[in-house]
C-alpha cells in the first residue's frame, strides 16, 4: 500500500512539508475537529469514529497517498503504535507537532521533566489516580468518561493543585488553575490535560532523568531508618519478603493495616505506590507521620481502627496486615475481598496462621505461608555473636 503520512496538529499553521502532503492526498483520516481546521472536505476525507475499524479499512484500501490528522505528537500516546502495528513502521511518516503535555505544562509555565505522563483516555483510570497519589508531578491525559471533575474528585482532600488545560491551541483554549473543590464544581470540554501538582514536594535541584522514577537505592532498609516504639516495627529481613509478595510499583494502591512505624507503607511509596497507612494509636500515627516527612514521601495516615477504618478506603491493590488488633478474622476476610492482587500478613501467634491462611483460600487467593526468625551477628568486644530475633510467620495470599 502506499506510504501513510501521520501529521500531529497543534493549532498552529502545518509546516511546508506537511502541507504538501496534506495537499496530495488521495484519503485524509482523522477526528471532525482536525478535518474541520485544516478545511479538509468530506469527498476524501474519512472520520474517526468508535474503534477505528472503518477508518482502518479506508486506509489500507486506499489507492493513493494518506493522511491521518492526530493531536500534538501521534507518537507520544497516540495513533502511530496502532497504525504501525497494523500497516507495519516502514509505511508511517511521522510529522509531530508540540504534544498536548508539553503545551499544558508551557501553559503553566511549569518544567516538566520530573513529570510522570499516565492516561486514563480508553483505559481504567484507577491506576492513573494512583499515580497522582503517589508523585508529586502528573500529567493526565483524560476521557470523555474520566475528565478533569472526575479526577479532581478521586484526589479530593490530598491537597493538590490542578491545572486544567482545555481546548490547546485552538481559539477557545482555555487554562485554569485551581483545587480539587474548584475542578468538581466546574464543567469541562474535550480535549483537556490535567496537571496535578503537590506544591510542597518535587525535584530539588537537576535531575537525570525523566519523570523522577530512578532508583530509591536501598530497600527493606534497617530499623534505625525509622522512628518507633520499643521495637515495634517489622524487621528489615520479614519486611523484604512482604515486599516481594506485594509487589508495589507505579499505578499501584497498597493498604498498611496496623501500621504502626509505617515502615512497610513508606518501603512501598519509596518503590513508586500510592500507599494509605492505618493505624488506631495515636502516638503510633505521630511517629508514622514524622517517619513519612524524614523519608520525603506522600502516605496519608487514617488514624482509625480496623475494619471501620478500611470501608471507606479506595480499592487496594495489595495491603499488609502488621497488627493485630481488632477482630482478626473480620479484618482478614474484608481485606482479602478488597485487594485486586494480593495480601500479606505478619503474624507472631502461630494459631492465626492456618485460619488466616484458610481464608484468604476462601476467597479465592493463593495461600504461601513461611516460617521467619533471623540471626545477625553482633559484635561483643573482640567477639561475634548470633543474636535471634523475634520470629515471625509471614501469610501471603495472592489472586490468581
Amino acid at each position: 500500500m502506499s506510504r501513510v503520512a501521520v501529521i500531529g496538529h497543534d493549532g498552529s499553521p502545518l509546516n511546508p512539508e506537511a502541507a504538501e502532503l496534506l495537499e496530495g492526498a488521495a484519503l485524509v483520516a482523522g477526528g471532525e475537529r482536525h478535518l474541520a481546521a485544516l478545511g479538509v472536505g468530506p469527498e476524501r476525507s474519512v472520520v474517526f469514529e468508535g474503534d477505528l475499524s472503518g477508518a482502518l479499512s479506508r486506509i489500507g484500501g486506499a489507492e493513493g497517498p494518506v493522511v491521518v490528522l492526530a493531536s500534538g505528537d501521534p507518537g507520544f500516546f497516540g495513533i502511530v503504535r496502532l497504525l504501525a502495528q497494523r500497516f507495519g513502521e516502514g509505511a508511517l511518516r511521522v510529522i509531530p507537532a508540540v504534544s498536548s503535555v508539553a503545551l499544558a505544562f508551557a501553559r503553566a509555565g511549569v518544567s516538566w521533566d520530573d513529570a510522570v505522563t499516565v492516561s486514563a483516555h480508553g483505559r481504567e483510570p484507577r491506576r492513573a489516580v494512583n499515580v497522582c497519589r503517589a508523585h508529586p508531578k502528573v500529567a493526565v491525559l483524560t476521557s470523555p468518561d474520566f475528565g478533569p471533575a472526575e479526577l479532581a474528585s478521586a484526589l479530593n482532600g490530598l491537597g493538590r493543585a490542578f491545572v486544567v488545560a482545555e481546548k490547546l491551541g485552538g481559539t477557545e483554549e482555555r487554562v485554569f488553575r485551581g483545587d480539587a473543590a474548584e475542578v468538581c464544581a466546574m464543567e469541562w470540554e474535550e480535549p483537556n490535560v490535567v496537571l496535578v501538582v503537590d506544591e510542597g514536594r518535587g525535584r530539588a535541584g537537576k535531575g537525570w532523568i525523566s519523570s523522577g522514577y530512578g532508583s530509591p537505592g536501598r530497600w527493606a532498609l534497617p530499623e534505625d531508618e525509622f522512628e518507633h516504639r520499643s521495637g515495634m516495627i517489622t524487621k528489615s529481613p520479614t519486611r523484604a519478603l512482604v515486599l516481594s509478595r506485594l509487589g508495589p510499583g507505579p499505578g499501584d494502591l497498597v493498604w498498611d493495616v496496623g501500621a504502626g512505624s509505617g515502615s512497610v507503607a513508606i518501603e512501598c511509596a519509596r518503590l513508586g505506590a500510592a500507599a494509605i497507612a492505618v493505624e488506631r494509636d495515636p502516638g503510633s500515627c505521630a511517629r508514622l507521620r514524622r517517619n513519612v516527612e524524614r523519608h520525603g514521601v506522600d502516605v496519608p495516615v487514617v488514624e482509625g481502627e480496623a475494619p471501620e477504618a478500611l470501608r471507606d478506603l479506595p480499592e487496594p491493590d495489595a495491603v499488609f496486615v502488621g497488627g493485630t488488633g481488632g477482630p482478626f478474622e473480620e479484618i482478614v476476610k474484608l481485606c482479602a475481598v478488597r485487594a485486586r492482587r494480593s495480601v500479606v500478613l505478619a503474624l507472631v501467634g502461630l494459631e492465626r496462621v492456618v485460619p488466616a491462611g484458610r481464608i484468604l483460600e476462601a476467597r479465592g487467593l493463593e495461600v504461601e505461608s513461611a516460617f521467619l526468625q533471623a540471626s545477625p551477628i553482633k559484635g561483643v568486644g573482640s567477639m561475634h555473636r548470633i543474636v535471634p530475633e523475634s520470629a515471625v510467620f509471614v501469610v501471603s495470599g495472592v489472586r490468581t
